[in-house]
């Protein structure tokens, strides 16, 4: 629900705090239940997320527009690789960067999915590979069938580079 405990873990946590949205959206015919949030970022610091409780809080799935956002340098990797292999499921990610160095050291630590890489990467939980049936007809999907968990989640690991170039004046697009 727009209520949720993920919505205001910024009261919850020290040090976290809102940093855009996390006003309920008016307007809409969306029923309560499923909640219906404006575009959301909340601050929780590194230090914060090595609590078990706040750990299973900040790494909640949400299926809507938010973010957690935190922040660390070069001596607070580790902590931040052994954060991200702690979680429950390894899907997909996105290692937003143009450090070459700093992407090696992360897609060898790590072990998700599809796994988007470089300055231009994609930060969508999307998939590519998907099973959304004979040609991308989803009538003829097999979507939550055990079939389809097998063929699209054991699959091997997809590391989708996409480093540029791009020219100075190219404007880089929010996801």
């Amino acid at each position: 629900s727009s209520d949720c405990a993920v919505v205001v873990m910024h009261h919850r946590i020290a040090g976290a705090k809102l940093l855009w949205g996390g006003q309920p959206l008016t307007g809409h015919n969306i029923p309560e239940c499923y909640g219906a949030i404006q575009p959301t970022a909340v601050f929780v610091p590194l230090k914060a997320m090595k609590d078990p409780q706040v750990f299973e809080l900040v790494t909640t799935e949400v299926f809507g527009p938010f973010y957690v956002v935190t922040e660390y340098d070069d001596d607070q990797l580790r902590t931040v690789l052994d954060l991200t292999e702690a979680m429950s499921h390894h899907l997909t990610a996105a290692v937003v960067s143009n450090n070459i160095p700093l992407l090696q050291e992360v897609l060898a630590h790590t072990v998700n999915g599809t796994t988007y890489a470089g300055i231009r990467a994609r930060t969508t939980g999307a998939p590519q590979n998907h099973w959304f049936g004979p040609a991308g007809d989803p009538r003829g999907a097999g979507i939550g069938t055990p079939e389809a968990i097998r063929l699209v989640w054991s699959c091997h690991r997809e590391i989708i580079h996409d480093f540029g170039p791009c020219p100075a004046s190219h404007q880089l697009k929010q996801s």
